[in-house]
């Protein structure tokens, strides 16, 4: 029988994910002199390399490649025994990894974890911001509990809980205060400042801007929407960012805000978390306290009466 320990797989699964000892050391909380033994330990009881060692990294072998695929699922039924268990329990207790994606997480989490904290007692949370497609791929993977991302995404092993909806908004030079607000055909002719490929903010802005025509004349690029306003502030063209944004983006940038006309832009923010998640039932809960900080964060009720009827929906923001 092969002596493999919970612990080394945990080391393994680090090392495999960071794909450098001194990252995935540090990511277990121990020294990279003890990661490096414990991952020999775990190679000569399996009677083979599951790293190729680098100068500078580690990669896995044809061997440690399907290893991983299995640990991953070892892993992930670890947890969910442990979510079982807190699952009985009456109140939310220990680790909640929560992912967010980069267009709400700024402006929303404070609330959020203000709330919950105050809330459950004892709540460890963990949070963890990047694009849709990594968190979705880390629910799979079971490295988070559950994600805060624009709808639908669409993926058959998670459920998805629409929370609110809330338009876009038209970011212009502060000289631009008064002017009429450019249909999206004219924004077509204009220089359109988004955030970088892989969010799906980008996605939604151009689904409105678009149609079913070309691109933009002019597209530029930026990696978070504060430097998307400051350009705009520095006249460089103009840009949509999400109505929850605004109070923190604009308050320091020489810009002026205007709505569109209907139909507006809008996103869909929910919640998504496994199907076979033990804690499906406290992650509901928690979609409630995420619905009411959006509430807070806007001064005023949330609606879904604007959310899209239809992915295909032109004028409505699309996930991504």
């Amino acid at each position: 029988m092969v002596n493999v320990t919970l612990k080394q797989l945990r080391y393994f699964e680090a090392l495999a994910h960071h794909s450098h000892f001194g990252r995935a050391a540090d990511a277990c909380a121990i020294s990279q002199p003890a990661m490096s033994v414990q991952i020999r330990e775990l190679e000569e009881t399996l009677g083979t390399e599951l790293f190729e060692r680098g100068a500078r990294q580690v990669r896995l072998t044809g061997f440690g490649e399907e290893f991983a695929l299995r640990v991953r699922d070892i892993l992930r039924s670890v947890d969910e025994l442990g979510d079982l268990a807190r699952a009985s329990r009456e109140r939310l207790v220990g680790r909640l990894r929560i992912g967010v994606i980069p267009t709400v997480a700024p402006y929303l989490l404070p609330t959020i974890i203000g709330k919950l904290t105050s809330l459950h007692d004892g709540l460890d949370i963990h949070v963890r911001e990047t694009q849709t497609q990594k968190l979705i791929r880390e629910l799979a993977e079971g490295r988070l509990d559950t994600a805060i991302v624009a709808l639908p995404v669409s993926e058959p092993f998670l459920s998805e809980v629409a929370l609110f909806s809330e338009d876009f908004v038209l970011v212009r030079p502060g000289e631009d205060e008064g002017k009429p607000v450019p249909s999206r055909e004219m924004l077509r002719e204009m220089r359109l400042l988004l955030l970088e490929e892989g969010h799906c903010f980008r996605d939604q802005a151009l689904s409105f801007c678009n149609g079913q025509s070309a691109r933009p004349r002019e597209l530029m690029d930026g990696s978070s929407l504060s430097t998307l306003v400051q350009m705009v502030s520095a006249g460089i063209g103009v840009t949509l960012i999400p109505e929850m944004a605004v109070a923190v983006e604009t308050r320091s940038a020489s810009v002026s805000v205007a709505r569109f006309k209907s139909p507006q832009p809008s996103r869909t923010i929910g919640m998504i978390w496994r199907k076979a998640s033990p804690l499906a039932e406290q992650l509901l809960q928690i979609s409630e306290v995420v619905r009411e900080s959006a509430e807070a964060l806007h001064g005023r009720p949330t609606s879904l009466a604007s959310a899209p009827s239809a992915p295909g929906a032109s004028h409505r923001a699309s996930s991504g």
